[in-house]
C-alpha cells in the first residue's frame, strides 16, 4: 500500500502550507519536469511577445497591426472619430448667437437666391406649396393604404409614434418664426394656420413611406419618394418654413419610429401566439 501511495504521489507536487489549498503541478515519477510543464515555460506569452518585439501601442495592449486593421476594415467610425475631434474644436472656439439676434441657419445661407426669387415672385412660391401639399396627400394615401387594402399596419403604427412625438416636442420648445418666412394659403397644414416647427413632418412623413417601400421592393416608388422629399427640403429652406435642424431630425424621426414600429408588430406577434397557447392549454 506505501509503495502504491508512493508511486501516485510521485506525479503531483505540493506548493505553500498544508493549510492553504494545494496547488499541484504535474511531475514524471523520477522527479523530473513533464514534457507539458517545459513547453508551457519555455513559449512566451502573447504580450510578452509583443512587448519584445517592440511593435505594441500603449492601448489596452493593441499592435500596430491591430491598429492599421481598423482603419482598413472600420474606416466609417474612424472618420466619426475625427469629425469627433473636428467638431469640438469648432464649438469650443465659435462666437455664440446672442439673445437680440435671429438663430444662424447654414441651410437659409445656401439657399439665400432661392429665398430672394421666392420673395418677389409670390405665385411661384403659391405653386410649389400646393405642389408640396400633393407630395403630402401622396405621402398620407399610401401610408392608410398599407394600412386598410394591404393590411400592413406598421407604416401606419410609425406615423402615429412619430406625430405624437412631434406634438410632444413641439409644444415643448416652440421655436421663432424664422425671419423671412414666406407663407402660402396653398401650403399643408392649408389655410394658413400655426404649425409646430420642430420637427417637420413632412420629411418624416416621406421617410417612413419610402422606407415602406423598400421593404415591399418597390424601389422606383421609393426613389422618387426621396427625390421629392430632398426637393421639398430645398423648398422649405428656401421658403423659410423650417429651420435645418427641423429637417434633419425629421429624417432621423422617420428611421426611428419605423424601426419602434417594427419591433411592436413582433412584440404584438409574440403576446398573441403566447395567448394562444395559453387558450389551447386551457381546452
Amino acid at each position: 500500500m506505501a509503495k502504491a501511495m508512493t508511486g501516485i504521489g510521485c506525479h503531483y507536487r505540493s506548493h505553500g502550507a498544508l493549510k492553504d489549498k494545494e496547488i499541484k503541478e504535474p511531475r514524471s515519477c523520477n522527479g523530473t519536469k513533464t514534457r507539458a510543464d517545459t513547453m508551457s515555460r519555455k513559449q512566451p506569452s502573447a504580450a510578452n511577445k509583443n512587448l519584445k518585439g517592440g511593435n505594441t501601442i500603449a492601448l489596452m495592449g493593441l499592435t500596430m497591426e491591430d491598429a492599421i486593421d481598423v482603419l482598413k476594415y472600420h474606416p466609417i467610425p474612424c472618420a466619426f472619430a475625427l469629425s469627433l475631434l473636428f467638431f469640438m474644436a469648432v464649438e469650443y472656439t465659435l462666437f455664440m448667437v446672442p439673445p437680440s439676434s435671429p438663430p444662424f441657419d447654414l441651410g437659409f445661407v445656401f439657399t439665400r437666391s432661392l429665398h430672394r426669387y421666392l420673395a418677389d415672385h409670390p405665385a411661384v412660391n403659391t405653386v410649389l406649396a400646393a405642389l408640396n401639399t400633393v407630395f403630402v396627400g401622396m405621402q398620407m394615401m399610401y401610408i392608410i393604404w398599407t394600412l386598410l387594402v394591404e393590411g400592413r399596419p406598421r407604416a401606419t403604427i410609425a406615423a402615429l409614434f412619430m406625430f405624437t412625438c412631434r406634438g410632444i416636442l413641439g409644444y415643448a420648445t416652440q421655436l421663432p418664426l424664422p425671419e423671412g418666412f414666406l407663407g402660402s394659403g396653398a401650403d399643408f397644414p392649408v389655410g394658413n394656420v400655426s404649425f409646430f416647427l420642430f420637427f417637420s413632418g413632412h420629411v418624416a412623413g416621406s421617410v417612413i413611406a419610402s422606407l415602406d417601400m423598400r421593404r415591399m421592393q418597390r424601389w422606383e416608388l421609393a426613389w422618387l419618394f426621396d427625390t421629392l422629399n430632398v426637393l421639398q427640403g430645398i423648398r422649405l429652406l428656401g421658403s423659410r418654413g423650417h429651420y435645418t435642424i427641423d429637417l434633419a431630425v425629421g429624417v432621423g424621426a422617420g428611421f426611428l419610429f419605423d424601426s419602434f414600429a417594427g419591433k411592436y408588430e413582433v412584440e404584438s406577434k409574440r403576446k398573441r401566439a403566447a395567448y394562444q397557447v395559453q387558450v389551447d392549454l386551457l381546452k
